[in-house]
């Protein structure tokens, strides 16, 4: 496929993640050039579409979270005819909402921790929750911006409605026991299972992008079955979506029920603390690689 393509790398954004936006939009952009594209880096926000006028064959979102993941950005760049990399808005939209993909998941017999949604609606007087610990989730935000643990029945009615507050839509969340594990799909195919374990009580913002101490195992915690299994489950939950491309899945392999979907992420980070990238270099494709194939799955689309 020819060099010359015309890239447009959309990075930054309205998001809570915006600096990591910038950061691995940079690095994306940084690889374009060296494979010879010709590189437009613009960053975008809804009321900001005008680095969208550029002539591109290929669109590539780095953008991360809201107006970046949900959906809105890829039906504008649909819209236009302008072949983008990454899941389509319809996916995008369903990937982001925590309650829509695990019911989807649900459906097909996938495995996800016990929830409940709660929003503005919800009477937490009444409510039937699960017991504590719980994990509470903001519905639609990424890079666990607003996740808190509940581990007492005392405080969990007071938690929830002060996530609620804040975030509009919140998960109660079941908390897991056991090895947190992510796996990348490219081309729906699975890249290798990678443990997280975060040098603090969770693996948060700060331990994802900003610390140095978190550790990547590539030899995780797990048995030979668990890994073949959280590989196909991956793939499986990632199609069940219809997401394209590439995308990462994330789990927790629980001591006692097992291994259990937690959420997936349409646009992986590109920083270098990111961990889509490390499991496609272990798997031998190396970052620049990485961003052809991708370059080149959406340009196919165009053709």
């Amino acid at each position: 496929m020819s060099t010359n393509l015309r890239v447009t790398v959309l990075r930054g954004g309205p998001s809570a993640e915006r600096e990591v936006s910038l950061a691995g939009g940079a690095a994306v952009a940084a690889a374009c050039r060296r494979l010879g594209y010709h590189v437009t880096e613009s960053d975008i926000a809804p009321d900001d579409l005008s680095g969208l006028d550029v002539p591109a064959d290929v669109v590539f979102p780095v953008l991360h979270g809201q107006f970046g993941e949900d959906g809105r950005l890829q039906a504008i760049l649909e819209q236009r005819g302008l072949p983008f990399v990454g899941s389509d808005a319809e996916s995008s939209r369903t990937a982001i909402d925590k309650d829509a993909s695990k019911r989807k998941w649900q459906s097909r017999g996938l495995p996800t921790a016990p929830w409940v949604l709660i929003d503005e609606s919800t009477d937490l007087a009444t409510a039937s929750l699960p017991p504590p610990p719980v994990v509470l989730k903001p519905l639609c935000e990424g890079s666990s911006i607003g996740v808190q643990f509940c581990t007492t029945a005392d405080t969990l009615r007071a938690d929830a409605g002060r996530a609620v507050r804040q975030y509009g839509a919140v998960l109660v969340e079941q908390q897991l026991h056991g090895p947190e594990l992510t796996v990348g799909v490219l081309e729906s195919r699975a890249l290798p299972v990678i443990e997280i374990r975060p040098n603090s009580a969770f693996y948060n913002y700060e331990a994802k992008y900003r610390r140095d101490d978190t550790q990547y195992l590539f030899e995780p915690a797990i048995d030979e079955r668990t890994y073949a299994l959280a590989q196909k489950l991956a793939v499986e939950a990632f199609q069940a979506l219809g997401c394209r491309d590439y995308g990462r899945v994330d789990f927790i392999a629980d001591r006692e029920s097992g291994l259990h979907l937690l959420e997936i992420n349409t646009i992986p980070g590109f920083t270098d603390h990111s961990l889509l990238p490390k499991a496609a270099a272990r798997a031998g494709i190396a970052f620049d690689d990485l961003v052809r194939r991708l370059v080149n799955m959406a340009h196919r689309r165009k053709e």
